[in-house]
């Protein structure tokens, strides 16, 4: 397959929408004019990738209109990055102001081009829960524990950092009452941390008083560090 293959899809796709559409035009793959409206760009390659996506950037300094089209028939089938993030895609095209096509090529049927998305300029809506989310585990994170890129599994979050609290206390007082351990440690979500035992370290021994589970205890080594700097 060669990027030229999607030319006539595009080209007539663009002339039913009542474009005159010529091919390679001052390093643009397709331009398509109609009266006075300003061009529409599109870029070809034969799957989704980063060139094609750079090329559509590149592209912005000369039309607001620009598209990025790709081939999705069986001999594309080795673009899995389409097939495995489309969401994704539309989601950074729609972002950069980029339109997206797609199409079907067939050699029994017409070629099919499908328009996912239509190049408009992008304006952000800010999630103030995600922000506010994000403002209140800064503040309440002690110190600097993490380095940016470690996998998700070992970061050091507010939440641990609380749990270790009430950890640290139980192994040095033994059985505590859960309102004594708040007081005690400073830490008001105590009691959710103890009950709901996210981790494994706690267990009740009666009513509103919890003492360290074997795995809490080896929690305690495992975590040896991040205890002496809370």
């Amino acid at each position: 397959m060669k990027e030229s293959d999607l030319y006539p899809a595009i080209k007539t796709y663009l002339e039913a929408q009542g474009y005159e559409v010529k091919g390679e035009v001052c390093a643009c793959d397709v331009v398509g004019v109609r009266g006075n409206e300003p061009p529409v760009i599109v870029e070809l390659k034969t799957g989704f990738t980063l060139t094609l996506l750079l090329q559509g950037v590149d592209r912005l300094a000369v039309s607001d209109r620009v598209y990025l089209a790709f081939a999705t028939s069986e001999v594309a089938a080795k673009n899995t990055l389409w097939r495995k993030s489309r969401k994704q895609i539309k989601k950074l095209c729609r972002r950069l102001g980029l339109g997206l096509i797609s199409v079907q090529l067939n050699q029994s049927r017409d070629d099919f081009v499908e328009v996912h998305l239509d190049p408009v300029p992008y304006v952000p809506r800010k999630n103030k829960q995600r922000q506010g989310r994000l403002l209140r585990e800064f503040e309440l994170r002690v110190g600097d524990p993490n380095e940016g890129g470690v996998t998700r599994r070992t970061i050091m979050t507010a939440y641990r950092q609380d749990a270790l609290r009430c950890l640290k206390h139980l192994s040095l007082n033994g059985p505590t009452k859960l309102a004594e351990l708040r007081s005690a440690t400073g830490v008001l979500r105590a009691s959710g941390i103890l009950q709901k035992d996210h981790y494994g370290w706690f267990e009740r021994v009666e009513r509103g008083v919890y003492q360290l589970t074997p795995k809490g205890v080896m929690a305690l080594e495992d975590f040896a560090e991040a205890l002496t700097e809370l």
